[in-house]
């Protein structure tokens, strides 16, 4: 029970939730607009919208992240279904208050089941982002709703263990320095 002073923290659980749907729908979005949008016009998107630098091209993955084992993107259904039901299970399961783990989690799902959904719906994940400046593999929003929860989490967890590594130091109070007098033993 809080005391009057102390007030509830806010319960944010439902945002796993809000995040998980919204971000799978926008990624379906973007895939069908790409899959469409491309195969009626491609010249007119190739390239585009900084040329060298940040394109749009529609390419598709049967495999894995980075384009491994092609052909074999289907068997990830086990490990993309086990990290959505893990990410909904630690959301529900951490305390009150922690809004950007709720955010983390729900990004992390939308991620695996966006690109689940390609794989066994579409039978293949489209991918239409490509970094050319750094010749970075093309992805799509899913990967990067993936990479954006990795991101946060390794932030909110270094931020979370710098503040309990500080917390258990002994305070310099309760410390003698050298130029104090250490009491006598009795």
């Amino acid at each position: 029970m809080t005391s009057p002073s102390q007030k509830p923290s806010k319960d944010y659980r439902w945002v796993f939730g809000f995040i998980t749907v919204v971000m799978i729908v926008i990624d379906q979005l973007v895939k069908a607009w790409a899959r469409n949008t491309f195969s009626q016009n491609l010249a007119a998107l190739q390239g585009k919208p900084f040329p060298g630098i940040f394109e749009l091209t529609l390419t598709y993955n049967r495999g894995i992240a980075f384009g491994l084992f092609q052909g074999h993107g289907v068997m990830l259904t086990p490990v993309a279904i086990f990290m959505a039901a893990m990410a909904g299970f630690y959301s529900f399961k951490i305390p009150k208050g922690h809004l950007g783990i709720q955010i983390a989690m729900g990004l992390l799902a939308a991620g695996a089941l966006g690109n689940l959904y390609d794989r066994l719906f579409e039978g293949r994940v489209t991918d239409l982002f490509y970094f050319r400046l750094i010749n970075f593999p093309v992805f799509n929003v899913a990967d990067a709703c993936i990479t954006v929860s990795a991101i946060l989490l390794m932030i909110l967890w270094t931020l979370d263990s710098s503040k309990s590594s500080s917390s258990n130091e002994p305070s310099n109070s309760s410390v003698p320095v050298a130029s104090e007098k250490i009491p006598d033993m009795p």
